[in-house]
């Protein structure tokens, strides 16, 4: 194939890619939404802080987590645009259907089943993607995509936040849950393509999954990405609680501004991250994870002021800076990924990935910041949770160390 051939973009993959960006959207939306409504929750149903950790993580990672690798398998082998329709009607009526819920334990049943369906879709859309558009834009193409984060957990927080204030949590998820079904219908109907049709990688694909395991670049960036994203995912997570307890905002007040920082601030962000990464790794293999090794960085003393400072403008400023550093890291991580990995394990690769970020950002972190939380006794004095909150900047810290020595490696690799 011509370099032309390759570097051309056909207007449909544009199409896809804004189809997917969708899907994403609701993804995070139907996983989002929950932590917003968490106060009226908690106080309906009796919970405690690390129940409600349980709910909003734990029942949805124990799945994502297990299903992650095993679909990333098929999304290798299989049309990839069935397994990501059949995974979005999963997750969205078991979002619409948790409105009905009126315990703990049906709840995280119906988080559990959310966590089924979306494990789908990052082996499935992101390997789709990587053959629809050329390395040379891969993170900017996947940061784009990855703008579904920002965007789906700012309609979580303002949408959940509005329809939680005025009606209650339970419309909230009837409401935001059941739509994924029609566009589960046009995701059917997408065109699947050739995998590999767009590499130009002269180092030979590997075919055999314990290879992934071989590269210390790509265990660093496991690893690495696992730390940073138990920050970056709790900020949302245990956000809600913090300004409502701490700082006495209202959950309509949270997620309006919610919403205003990730369009704002998120979307603009993510791509322009993506797209800087994809230059720095024209430089040098291993600049995107030099890129956000930086970012995971300055997010150490942003996570510090964020817990201690109460001077108001101050804090939103603080929060918005360290909200930009948590976003723009999804597209350099999974364009790295791809590049390792080659067209024939990028499913089961990214896979691996979303499976370790979840289990540590979700399965590990979030359920030790609410056991911590419940045993410093934040329930009667809130400004405890400052202390359990302290986990966040520790593991960016650690992140970033492995991360840099990811980088290192990276630059050694032929790939």
């Amino acid at each position: 194939m011509s370099t032309a051939t390759q570097e051309r973009v056909a207007p449909y993959s544009w199409y896809v890619l804004a189809v997917l960006t969708a899907v994403y959207i609701l993804n995070f939306l139907d996983r989002s939404i929950i932590y917003i409504l968490f106060p009226p929750i908690k106080k309906d149903l009796a919970l405690s802080d690390f129940q409600l950790a349980v709910l909003g993580t734990t029942s949805f990672v124990i799945f994502y987590t297990l299903l992650g690798i095993p679909f990333g398998r098929l999304a290798d082998r299989y049309s990839r645009k069935v397994i990501i329709g059949a995974g979005l009607a999963t997750w969205s009526l078991f979002s619409g259907l948790t409105g009905f819920c009126g315990s703990f334990w049906t709840l995280f049943f119906c988080r559990m089943m959310v966590g089924v369906g979306e494990a789908t879709l990052g082996p499935a859309a992101l390997s789709l993607l990587s053959d629809y558009f050329p390395p040379r834009i891969r993170a900017t193409v996947q940061s784009i995509y990855a703008c579904g984060i920002p965007i789906g957990g700012g309609l979580a927080f303002f949408l959940g936040g509005l329809i939680g204030q005025k009606f209650g949590w339970r419309p909230a998820f009837y409401l935001l849950g059941f739509p994924g079904l029609a566009l589960a219908v046009l995701v059917f109907f997408l065109r699947e393509v050739p995998r590999g049709r767009t590499e130009t990688a002269a180092a030979p694909p590997p075919t055999d999954w314990r290879q992934l395991f071989g590269s210390k670049a790509l265990v660093c960036l496991f690893l690495g990405y696992a730390l940073v994203g138990l920050p970056a995912n709790n900020l949302g997570v245990w956000g809600t609680a913090f300004f409502v307890r701490v700082h006495k905002l209202s959950l309509l007040t949270v997620g309006t501004a919610g919403l205003l920082i990730s369009i704002l601030i998120g979307v603009p962000l993510t791509i322009l991250g993506g797209y800087y990464a994809d230059r720095l790794s024209r430089k040098f293999r291993g600049g995107r994870m030099a890129f956000t090794t930086t970012l995971a960085l300055i997010s150490v003393p942003l996570w510090l002021a964020l817990l201690f400072v109460n001077n108001f403008p101050l804090l939103i400023a603080i929060n918005v800076m360290l909200y930009g550093c948590a976003i723009i890291w999804v597209g350099p991580a999974t364009a790295d990924i791809h590049d390792l990995a080659g067209p024939n394990l990028r499913g089961i690769a990214i896979g691996v990935f979303f499976s370790i970020v979840n289990l540590v950002a979700y399965g590990i972190g979030s359920p030790l910041i609410g056991k911590l939380s419940d045993a410093l006794g934040a329930a009667t004095d809130p400004n405890r949770m400052r202390i359990a909150l302290l986990v966040c900047p520790a593991a960016c810290l650690l992140g970033a160390i492995v991360l840099w020595i990811g980088s290192r490696a990276r630059s050694a690799t032929q790939r």
